[in-house]
């Protein structure tokens, strides 16, 4: 449905996005994953026709390059809701929708969780139903793909979470073959059929979140997706344990309480890693042995 070849964009003749393919079928949903300043929105600006590029984009069956952003048949969303302020909510939605179809208009919002809320001021919407609307808005002209920029980027953790598994349920329903960039791994596992990881405006492996978890290809990849590596090897946060007198020492930096453990970050040799604690807690600054399981 959306193939990308060669895509290479430039500012002022600096290399942002270096010869990017990738490829994403019909119904399915890919998440490009990278650090902050790395390319991702660039990538999905130049597919949308919003920045110049060079290579090759098609969406169906048919090449875009070249052609303007309103005739590309993609639809995008922003990581600010960017709702128009003197427009209700019915209005936004429709806002791309040509002839005007109210219909369509309010099959979008009962699709996003918001039946009943065309009438409403957008100013009266919390973050999360603001960004609902921005959701049937980029869906409502029935886009053949649909471009997320970080679109949950802006959300507290609790409302982050919970939309992403509402929105990835909807996506899937709705079969919309969809492109999304962010810098969390843990939205990137949650919405994705695959994860396209992006370092320096280049791909550097495409997988499944499974595949990427037990077989990074290399140590960037591992951190990125939330393993430690120490010594050349990948661990994830179970497969350590503290230890009086463990392989490695670990400077404490962090804690965190997930999935039921106490989760504790440190450094070795100026390494970030992540463990499952057992016991009580080390205070911050501690130093501690690791070995692995």
């Amino acid at each position: 449905m959306l193939v990308i070849e060669s895509l290479q964009v430039a500012y002022d003749g600096v290399p942002v996005v270096r010869g990017i393919d990738l490829d994403v079928g019909a119904g399915e949903i890919v998440c490009v994953l990278g650090p902050s300043g790395g390319g991702k929105s660039t990538l999905l600006r130049a597919i949308a026709g919003l920045v110049a590029h060079e290579g090759h984009v098609t969406v169906g069956q048919t090449p875009v390059d070249g052609l303007s952003a309103d005739k590309r048949g993609v639809g995008m969303m922003f990581q600010d809701s960017l709702l128009f302020p003197h427009l209700d909510v019915a209005a936004n939605v429709g806002f791309g929708v040509r002839p005007p179809a109210p219909q369509r208009v309010e099959h979008m919002l009962e699709l996003v969780g918001l039946g009943g809320f065309g009438p409403r001021r957008v100013d009266t919407l919390s973050g999360g139903q603001a960004q609902r609307v921005a959701l049937a808005r980029a869906l409502a002209p029935n886009p053949q793909v649909l471009l997320l920029d970080e679109p949950f980027g802006a959300l507290d953790a609790v409302l982050k979470a919970e939309l992403v598994l509402d929105v990835q349920l909807l996506l899937r329903e709705a079969g919309v073959t969809v492109l999304a960039v962010t810098h969390d791994r843990h939205e990137a596992f949650t919405l994705a059929d695959r994860v396209a990881v992006l370092r320096e405006g280049q791909l550097v492996q495409v997988a499944t979140p499974a595949e990427l978890w037990e077989r990074p290809i290399d140590g960037y990849v591992a951190r990125l997706v939330g393993l430690s590596v120490l010594d050349g090897v990948a661990y994830p946060p179970d497969g350590l344990r503290n230890s009086p007198s463990g392989r490695w020492q670990l400077r404490v930096t962090g804690h965190a309480f997930s999935a039921g453990h106490y989760l504790v970050s440190g450094l070795v040799s100026g390494s970030p890693v992540t463990y499952v604690h057992a016991g009580p807690l080390p205070e911050v600054g501690a130093t501690i042995g690791l070995d692995p399981v």
